[in-house]
């Protein structure tokens, strides 16, 4: 991160992805020695003056207000999330000021209730680092069946899907379209960095996924947001063969807790029933002792 923060560094990338052509501004053939809008052109769309919008984009201006913010907004051509992490990280307070601490993750007993309730669905309950907290056998196995199912109640050993996708083999194949997960992880990831800019486990991750992966590195260098709510994948899966699910990430109203990821089929499809099989095959067994337990009871009563 510059010294500016994370609210300069996405308006400067939003900005040099925008092409004057783009916006319907003349250039006459000039030649520009930087690639993108210059600060005095975008400050004119959005309706402010050039040095108030430099001075935003050099995190020297924390005290925007909503309109201005959506007229770069619009400047910016952003989307929903942009514009809604656009507004988060000019609320966030400047280095040094005094900020919550980061609330520590827990699965509530709620929680774990709508996991056992869901039990023949693959789910899992995901940190806001992506950190596996939870998980039901179905998801474990869709998921990371190569991992130990015991993993997420240590939390020295917690799965971490953004590690998984970027680090780990079986899981880059695992997915058909590699890249989307990518760019969707990521993405995600830079969602939650507006939201806790001071999370030193956050902070740490980033920088390990930075120096291991190129692909990471180049995709945080983008800047680019994604709310992961609803998407659809495509796998590879090794017990179950090739398959469609449809990924639902469930969150609290307040978004500051950890979500319930889900992933289902179309009824009556190929990958539905490739689901159905999967939680047939993680199902728990029951013990081979209990039913002569039972009927050594019956025989006493």
């Amino acid at each position: 991160m510059t010294e500016q923060g994370h609210l300069a560094e996405f308006l400067q990338a939003r900005r040099s992805r925008l092409r004057p052509e783009d916006v319907g501004l003349r250039t006459y053939g000039e030649r520009r020695r930087v690639p993108g809008l210059r600060r005095e052109e975008l400050a004119m769309l959005a309706g402010i003056s050039a040095p108030y919008y430099t001075r935003l984009e050099q995190g020297q201006s924390r005290n925007a207000s909503r309109e201005v913010l959506d007229a770069v907004a619009n400047a910016l051509r952003l989307d929903d999330s942009e514009r809604a992490h656009l507004h988060t990280l000019a609320r966030t307070p400047r280095s040094g000021a005094r900020r919550a601490r980061t609330p520590a993750e827990r699965v509530t007993p709620a929680t774990r209730a709508l996991l056992a309730a869901v039990a023949d669905t693959p789910a899992l309950v995901v940190g806001r680092r992506s950190d596996v907290l939870a998980w039901n056998p179905p998801g474990h196995a869709l998921f990371a069946g190569h991992l130990d199912p015991d993993g997420p109640d240590d939390p020295r050993r917690r799965p971490n899907m953004a590690r998984l996708v970027f680090l780990d083999a079986h899981t880059r194949e695992l997915y058909a379209d590699w890249p989307a997960k990518a760019r969707a992880v990521v993405g995600n990831l830079r969602l939650t960095a507006g939201r806790y800019p001071d999370d030193p486990q956050l902070t740490a991750l980033v920088g390990e996924l930075t120096v291991r992966s190129r692909e990471f590195a180049a995709l945080w260098a983008d800047h680019r947001v994604l709310a992961c709510d609803v998407a659809d994948y495509g796998m590879h899966h090794p017990l179950v063969g090739a398959l469609t699910v449809t990924q639902q990430t469930l969150q609290s109203p307040q978004g500051n807790g950890p979500a319930l990821v889900v992933a289902t089929a179309a009824p009556g499809s190929a990958s539905a029933r490739a689901l159905s099989l999967l939680a047939h095959a993680t199902a728990p067994r029951p013990r081979r002792d209990a039913q002569p337990r039972r009927d050594a009871e019956s025989r006493t009563v």
